[in-house]
């Protein structure tokens, strides 16, 4: 199993690193649910939050996301205060697991898994983290050789296949990120969009998985296919006949 079902709890003896903040208007939708690319955002910033007071953060601040995976057991409201724990629950040298639980004070509850690498800031490639920075996560993880699988294999349909429905997806000077590209949680505009027309696939608790390939750029003509399967929906962000990321809807197996 690529991805553990349920995902791993922190381990016994370690404490989180937590911050809170409250659901603001921005971050909802007019049901007054948390979207899931204000999700991706609480998980950047608390991923910056927690640089600030770890050894060595300073030294790595460059990172990219290669997936998400966000398990919906019940949605926060806006003006709900969140509650965001963040711990590692494996790594390697130059990428890891990042847990983050998200807990409302009103009964919402998400938990979320990126795996992340780590990039050098001048050479733009995976970069060994220090042994300062891994300390604290090597302590309280037994995976210490995480190495990356794809969970999400099918590949991409052609925009005239059966049941695919096709969504020009124009790109914005505002989607990019300081690192030059289409920022991670901009995908997740599009997952909103299809969930907004078929908002049974919403019904908790279910799992969304996000995989991302190479990354969106400003300029492209950015096209994203997505299929109804059963309880599953499959969405794909291609450019021409090249996939750039892929993600699935799906129902959360106990």
């Amino acid at each position: 199993m690529v991805i553990a079902t349920p995902l791993p709890d922190s381990p016994d003896g370690l404490v989180p690193f937590e911050t809170s903040w409250p659901v603001r208007l921005a971050d909802t939708d007019s049901d007054q649910r948390l979207r899931l690319d204000a999700v991706a955002r609480y998980l950047q910033d608390i991923g910056y939050e927690h640089l600030e007071v770890s050894d060595d953060g300073d030294n790595h601040r460059g990172w990219v996301v290669r997936r998400t995976v966000f398990d919906v057991l019940e949605p926060l409201v806006f003006g709900e205060r969140a509650t965001l724990r963040r711990w590692s629950s494996a790594l390697s040298n130059r990428w890891c697991n990042m847990r983050v639980q998200i807990v409302g004070d009103r009964g919402g509850r998400i938990e979320t898994e990126a795996f992340l690498i780590h990039f050098g800031e001048d050479s733009g490639l995976p970069t060994r983290m220090s042994e300062k920075f891994m300390a604290p996560m090597l302590a309280h993880t037994t995976e210490h050789r995480l190495r990356w699988k794809a969970a999400l294999t099918e590949p991409m349909p052609g925009p005239d296949d059966d049941d695919v429905h096709a969504m020009h997806f124009p790109l914005r000077i505002t989607d990019l990120d300081w690192l030059g590209h289409v920022n991670n949680a901009v995908h997740l505009h599009a997952i909103e969009e299809f969930l907004a027309v078929d908002p049974s696939l919403m019904k908790p608790p279910y799992r969304v998985v996000i995989e991302y390939g190479k990354p969106l750029m400003a300029g492209e003509d950015v096209l994203v296919l997505g299929r109804r399967d059963g309880s599953a929906l499959d969405v794909w962000f291609g450019v021409g006949t090249g996939m750039r990321a892929v993600a699935r809807v799906s129902p959360l197996e106990a």
